[in-house]
């Protein structure tokens, strides 16, 4: 099941002609993964293991304009995890519909904070994220 945020678009999330600026939408995908770690404890996992996430890549379709006052739903899951990086799919709909404002595959990786450098994605680290494939 994936993790569910909301967010209500403002007047200050708009372009000039009144739907939510394509930039917008990376902060509220942004938003929704932090959510997503937090709500999971994996923010405090990570600063244990001395652990970033660095997005290194960043897939979004936009398929709809949402204007203001409309309330978006933002589901947020892992879909792949290699042994480098990892992938989470996720897709903004405007809450109580079908209607699917745009969806994303964000690939990151594990940047260990002390080298500067990707850490290998394998053991305890691999077997944690790997239990969000299953949720």
């Amino acid at each position: 099941m994936p993790h569910l945020t909301t967010i209500k678009v403002r007047g200050y999330h708009l372009d000039i002609y009144q739907h939510v600026n394509n930039a917008r939408y990376l902060e509220f995908l942004e938003e929704a993964r932090w959510s997503y770690l937090e709500d999971s404890g994996d923010v405090a996992y990570f600063e244990q293991l001395n652990l970033a996430w660095v997005i290194v890549n960043i897939n979004i379709n936009y398929r709809f304009a949402a204007t203001n006052g409309q309330t978006l739903e933002i589901a947020t899951k892992f879909s792949q995890i290699g042994s480098k990086s990892a992938v989470i799919h996720q897709v903004i709909k405007i809450q109580g519909t079908d209607t699917v404002v745009a969806d994303a595959d964000i690939t990151f990786v594990c940047l260990n904070r002390k080298t500067g450098k990707a850490a290998l994605i394998e053991g305890a680290l691999k077997e944690r994220l790997e239990q969000h494939l299953n949720d």
